[in-house]
């Protein structure tokens, strides 16, 4: 059973930044597919960014160019550094866990709430 913690929300004005962490534990982080994902309120809940457990990433068209995902498997923690940031990225953002080598098993964090506004 992997747990996930989320921190790093909040409240932000326009055009500010925020970086979001995640940590996990109760399993080997290192096999974990890592992503971030957002639900905004009336909308489905959407891939924001993606690391593999190689290094890989990919991004949301919409948020390409402003966050960027990275992850330090020594600290079994996952980050979402957000800049630029926008009215329309308000959002609860979750991160999740999933791995090959624990197949069928995906993990949820509570979710942190991040809010753009002026």
């Amino acid at each position: 059973q992997v747990q996930l913690v989320e921190s790093g929300g909040g409240l932000v004005q326009p055009g500010g930044s925020l970086r979001l962490s995640c940590v996990a534990s109760g399993d080997i982080f290192s096999i974990y597919d890592m992503g971030w994902y957002r639900q905004a309120p009336g909308k489905e809940r959407e891939l924001v960014a993606a690391i593999a457990r190689g290094g890989s990433t990919n991004y949301a068209d919409s948020v390409k160019d402003r966050f960027t995902i990275s992850r330090v498997n020594a600290k079994n923690t996952v980050y979402l550094q957000m800049n630029t940031l926008k009215p329309e990225d308000t959002a609860v953002y979750y991160c999740n866990a999933n791995s090959q080598f624990r197949p069928g098993l995906g993990y949820w964090g509570q979710g942190t709430q991040v809010t753009v506004s002026s």
